[in-house]
């Protein structure tokens, strides 16, 4: 019997000590983060989303075309779920003329730490200075491939990141006033005048992005688009990284590996200012005089210009850069 006593309290102490261990929580392995299938891009929505910035008419600053179209965009942006900030500012045009424009960022995510940022801008060029005709040099131009194809497929992104959502912030900056630099200057800075506030001025103190891809004349056909040298200076791996996908789903026509030279775009300020890393993906035609398209700031950039299928390379693209980053495979 006294044996049988003296056994219990060290039996109990065992059941206590193993109850105990019992009741620490055995900590959870990471779920892995859900893929996402990369969703298909729709060459209409984005062909009638440049056509109807055409039909506001040249969106250049300070015109009653240039408001109509802000608030057309802000309000697609809302109406795809984005949050946005219109970032309006003023700047003295080479010519003395003081422009009031704005910069419209659509979020999504925005406390999203993880971060990629598109851009096009939005405002078409005051002046055909390189129309044949020369009695056209001095009206604006429409802008169809200058400005509204980027946004168009940034539109379609847009409406396809509120379709299939992400985790993963985007941001997408349509820059104002990019178009009223001096064609014959020597001072590149009148060029690009709302990445330059918005590099100065981010719209969050602390703002960052993984990179940046920035679309520029993005929807003729044939189009051609190269490896510029300030892509390249400044974002080679980016790039490279983005050529190649584009290659291997099937776009090498369009996307070609050649390098060019060095681009005043947006992307510049943006990488010099913000030093956010930013591409350009960016028309530059074989046998060009200019370097662009023969419509280039001319009153031939109207929709005829326009190509689905190379807006939908493109798009379908840039689609699979996002959505590869949302999934770790980027």
């Amino acid at each position: 019997m006294s044996h049988y006593l003296r056994f219990i309290p060290v039996l109990l102490l065992g059941l206590v000590f193993l109850a105990g261990c019992g009741n620490e929580p055995t900590p959870e392995p990471p779920k892995p983060k859900p893929e996402v299938k990369v969703p298909r891009f729709d060459r209409d929505s984005a062909y009638n989303y440049v056509s109807r910035q055409v039909a506001f008419g040249p969106r250049v600053v300070n015109s009653d075309a240039h408001k109509q179209a802000r608030a057309w965009l802000v309000d697609q942006f809302k109406g795809f779920g984005a949050t946005v900030i219109e970032q309006d500012f003023q700047a003295e045009a080479y010519t003395g003329t003081v422009l009031n424009g704005t910069n419209i960022i659509a979020q999504y995510q925005p406390n999203n730490p993880k971060r990629i940022l598109l851009a096009a801008h939005w405002d078409s060029r005051h002046i055909a200075d390189y129309d044949p005709d020369e009695n056209k040099r001095d009206q604006p131009i429409l802008g169809a491939d200058d400005g509204a194809s980027g946004v168009g497929v940034l539109l379609e992104i847009a409406r396809q990141l509120q379709a299939n959502p992400i985790d993963l912030g985007v941001d997408i900056i349509l820059f104002d006033a990019e178009d009223y630099g001096e064609s014959k200057g020597e001072d590149y800075t009148t060029w690009c005048l709302g990445s330059q506030h918005w590099a100065n001025n981010l719209h969050r103190s602390s703002y960052r992005a993984e990179f940046g891809i920035l679309l520029d004349m993005v929807g003729a056909k044939n189009a051609r688009f190269t490896l510029d040298e300030t892509s390249m200076s400044f974002a080679p791996t980016i790039m490279n990284k983005v050529w190649k996908l584009a290659q291997d789903m099937g776009y090498s026509n369009y996307f070609v590996s050649e390098k060019t030279g060095i681009l005043i775009d947006d992307h510049l300020f943006v990488n010099r200012i913000a030093r956010i890393p930013m591409i350009d993906i960016i028309n530059r035609p074989l046998e060009s005089e200019t370097g662009f398209g023969h419509y280039w700031h001319t009153q031939g950039d109207d929709m005829s210009v326009i190509d689905r299928r190379t807006l939908r390379a493109v798009g379908q693209t840039v689609l699979a850069v996002i959505y590869r980053l949302n999934n770790g495979q980027f």
